[in-house]
């Protein structure tokens, strides 16, 4: 693989430099850049701005509206939105249960759904996780019993990200129970405002409301909502964790992380200089930068294989990916540490221009630290990823 950029390539970053450099509206910027938190309407407008110019959707094919882009292209513009610091696009709709519905789903299924995610008319969550199947997924115990025309749908999920929003989620469920846990499953596209339907908060350690819990009681769900056939949801949930798993590496995330964890160490001293020349530290944060580099190199690789599906390798993007993600927040905290402590939820809110304690730097930095201890679980906890990594790329 010819790691250099042609001169398209190079023309490519130009033009989508100039655009986010003209459409990025500036507090978006501002909260991303300082780990602020986002709202609904934040998410929605920078998508829909990406939509008017055609660009929401990098990995799409053209026929259901994306722009047609070259692996490498799609790697440019994650690096340019990273280095801009756009808010991300949420995965669900566009990255996930999209090329399920692309790969398995009907002609109707297909015209209904994909326009609405593209112009994030509806917006998605997912339903996989439950109180007793987190990592051992194919244990759910949620049901859907065929009515007629529809499916009814008792049980709960759980840690549904964003579900407070959501107009739609995408549900595993268990259509037979008499056959092997992994065979007895379905992939169902569910309502969220269904008569049955009911979201109740989680609190998470930053003290933000970003995961849920969803219950199911008697929900009615038509049967043209299911995806493919009854009973292969297995085989529909491992092809979407794929497209998942690959997108947690978020390298273009962790380059503008690690150009902030930098600055953020140039400005704070150790006995009298400053902490990034710190030999210690300075191997810390070089240990980290070569670790990225790495990542990035096989993120290209299995980019490249325009035409084939994420397959295990996609297990050791999201191990990597989310060690590397962990590490940049410990370091931060180290960076800065006391001032890490001090907790300011209107700033955080951005309710306030500045923090109460005069370092709007650090004071995001240990809610940022506790959000992302959940990166090693979700998507499939890093232990069960070097179990797939063991069973199919080592054959042990």
């Amino acid at each position: 693989m010819d790691l250099n950029y042609t001169s398209e390539d190079l023309a490519f970053r130009d033009q989508a430099r100039a655009f986010l450099d003209a459409n990025l509206p500036a507090d978006l910027q501002h909260k991303v850049r300082q780990h602020l938190r986002l709202s609904k309407d934040d998410y929605v407008r920078w998508h829909q701005t990406l939509a008017k110019q055609g660009w929401v959707a990098p990995g799409w094919p053209t026929e259901f509206g994306g722009p047609g882009w070259s692996a490498v292209q799609r790697h440019i513009w994650e690096e340019e939105c990273a280095r801009a610091g756009t808010p991300p696009i949420l995965p669900f709709g566009v990255n996930m249960v999209a090329p399920v519905i692309m790969a398995f789903g009907s002609d109707a299924q297909k015209a209904r759904f994909l326009p609405r995610i593209l112009s994030c008319e509806d917006w998605w969550c997912q339903g996989y996780s439950e109180p007793g199947a987190g990592s051992d997924l194919a244990s759910l115990k949620t049901s859907a019993e065929r009515d007629g025309d529809f499916y009814v749908v008792n049980g709960q999920k759980t840690w549904t990200t964003l579900a407070q929003h959501a107009d739609m989620i995408f549900c595993l469920v268990r259509t037979d129970s008499g056959v092997r846990k992994q065979e007895g499953i379905s992939f169902l596209l569910i309502d969220m405002h269904s008569p049955g339907v009911t979201v109740r908060p989680i609190i998470m350690l930053d003290e933000d409301h970003e995961v849920n819990e969803v219950f199911f009681d008697h929900v009615r769900v038509p049967v043209q909502n299911l995806v493919g056939k009854e009973n292969k949801g297995w085989t529909y949930a491992k092809y979407l964790l794929g497209h998942e798993r690959t997108g947690i590496a978020a390298v273009g995330r962790s380059k503008r992380e690690l150009g902030s964890l930098k600055r953020i160490a140039a400005q704070r001293n150790k006995n009298g200089k400053p902490l990034i020349e710190d030999p210690l530290f300075a191997a810390k944060v070089a240990t980290l930068e070569i670790e990225l580099m790495a990542l990035e190199m096989t993120v290209m690789r299995v980019l490249a294989q325009e035409h084939k599906a994420p397959g295990p390798e996609a297990s050791v993007l999201k191990v990597r990916g989310t060690e590397i993600q962990q590490t940049l927040t410990e370091l931060m905290v180290e960076a800065v540490g006391p001032m890490a402590l001090p907790f300011d939820p209107a700033y955080l809110e951005s309710a306030t221009p500045h923090s109460v304690f005069d370092d709007d730097d650090a004071a995001p930095l240990a809610a940022h630290y506790f959000n992302f201890r959940k990166t090693s679980i979700y998507g499939g906890s890093n232990e069960i990823q070097r179990n797939i990594i063991t069973q199919m790329i080592l054959g042990l």
